[in-house]
């Protein structure tokens, strides 16, 4: 199976954004984002759609690890966040988990914190999985 940084590589905008995943099961994938001035809002807050990369490219990795057998790959078909706290410096690390498993789709959810361990922002999304066409 491939490690963390190897998933996260197969998506460049991951990549491109500085986003780190750390852990990669089919049960959790854990990621962190860096605060940087290039992430932010004009008010220096770490901007919503970083935030919201973070815990799509974490949902993308569990969806992948957790594809169904026959499925070629997964997208991301609806997400909703609820921001709790702006991130003003640090590091925020995501927690992502599956709700539910299906067939044709997994409902999965992010837990953004803080480094003192405060809610973030919460974040969950639904993945359709992919099939050949016959």
């Amino acid at each position: 199976m491939a490690g963390p940084e190897q998933i996260r590589d197969l998506m460049p905008f991951a990549a491109l954004i500085g986003a780190e995943l750390t852990e990669a099961t089919p049960e959790v994938v854990r990621g962190r984002l860096d605060w940087a001035p290039e992430r932010c809002t004009a008010g220096g807050l770490l901007h919503g759609g970083a935030l919201m990369s973070l815990a799509d490219g974490a949902g993308g990795a569990l969806a992948f690890l957790n594809l169904p057998e026959g499925a070629t790959g997964t997208a991301t078909i609806e997400s909703k966040t609820n921001f709790l706290r702006g991130v003003r410096e640090g590091t925020v690390t995501s927690t992502t988990r599956p709700l539910h498993r299906g067939r044709t789709m997994i409902v999965i959810e992010t837990e953004l914190t803080d480094e003192q361990g405060r809610l973030v922002a919460k974040v969950t999304q639904t993945q359709a999985f992919h099939y050949p066409r016959a």
